[in-house]
């Protein structure tokens, strides 16, 4: 019989932390409920909208692209309730019935809104996506499920939509005077990590692969802080104006540096504590209260556990 490597377990166990949204507390009884707000979508360049998630876990700022002749919709939240309030905002601004929908990573509350959409609607979605949704789509919903009875009935009948297209690397959209660029990035937070970049108004939805404050999650079994990076450098040459992370504030191409200069440092970290022949579980210990420090601004620092686990794996 195969045995896990000495740094599996350290692993094993900080990964309930940090699948989904990563949001350990929102299962807490007094957390707020994970529902997109109905009116509050703002317009932050011509084309492009969004409606924030003030912060509360298990939603994501969710993007609408709206072009002459179609409208993009970037992750529609989670569960069909979620999905009509979306479904509404976007008719509010579009200019057209034909919508796509795309999604940044396959967790259920960046995908299972889709349910509240017309058929006519098309999900494009990028092959390793639709291979993270195959394999382990509906073990995530069961798993959010369990976090409460309310968000069990968010996500009761929730499904996955079958795409209308599937792209390996990169697919161009025309939406009529505005053209997307989706780009399937990573491995990082996930397998199937998909930005999408508006490219005249210069606004890019990079997902959970760069967000302001909030520490990184590596939230499967395919996260690689080498692949994350690279997917950091290719966004960053885009030279966006805007930046919509899946969570937390809007912001700008800071938030790329800085996940780029935290996961070079916690690789240089990782690389001379495993060299000195610390463990994978006393080097996620050490590392946690001094990335702490550094980054005293940056939510969830349980998260950093996960990374080092990964990294700790990657290095020699």
């Amino acid at each position: 019989m195969q045995t896990l490597p000495r740094h599996a377990g350290v692993w094993i166990r900080v990964m309930t932390c940090v699948v989904g949204a990563c949001l350990s507390a929102v299962a807490a009884a007094q957390a707020p409920m994970p529902l997109q707000k109905e009116g509050p979508t703002v317009q932050i360049s011509e084309h492009v909208y969004v409606i924030p998630d003030f912060k509360v876990g298990m939603v994501p700022n969710v993007g609408i692209v709206v072009g002459s002749r179609a409208t993009l919709v970037v992750d529609p939240g989670m569960g069909l309730k979620n999905g009509q309030v979306v479904l509404r905002e976007v008719q509010k601004v579009s200019q057209s019935p034909d919508l796509y929908i795309v999604n940044t990573h396959f967790h259920p509350e960046h995908t299972t809104g889709e349910v509240a959409f017309p058929p006519s609607a098309k999900v494009i979605r990028a092959a390793a996506q639709q291979q993270g949704v195959d394999e382990m789509g509906m073990e995530f919903v069961e798993r959010f499920r369990q976090r409460s009875p309310e968000i069990a009935d968010l996500l009761k009948d929730a499904k996955f939509r079958p795409p209308a297209e599937i792209f390996e690397t990169e697919k161009g959209l025309d939406l009529g005077g505005v053209r997307v660029r989706l780009l399937r990035l990573g491995p990082g937070h996930t397998r199937g990590d998909t930005v999408a970049f508006v490219e005249g108004d210069r606004v890019l939805f990079s997902g959970d692969l760069a967000m302001k404050d909030l520490f990184p999650a590596f939230a499967s079994p395919q996260s690689d802080s080498r692949t994350w990076l690279t997917s950091l450098d290719q966004m960053a040459v885009l030279h966006a104006r805007q930046l919509v992370p899946a969570h937390y504030e809007l912001t700008d191409n800071s938030a790329i540096d800085g996940y780029h200069r935290y996961l070079t440092a916690l690789q240089a970290r990782v690389a001379a504590l495993k060299q000195q022949g610390t463990s994978a579980e006393d080097a996620a210990t050490l590392l946690m209260e001094e990335f702490k420090k550094q980054y005293p601004t940056w939510e969830q620092p349980g998260r950093i556990q996960a990374a080092v686990a990964t990294v700790y794996k990657e290095v020699p």
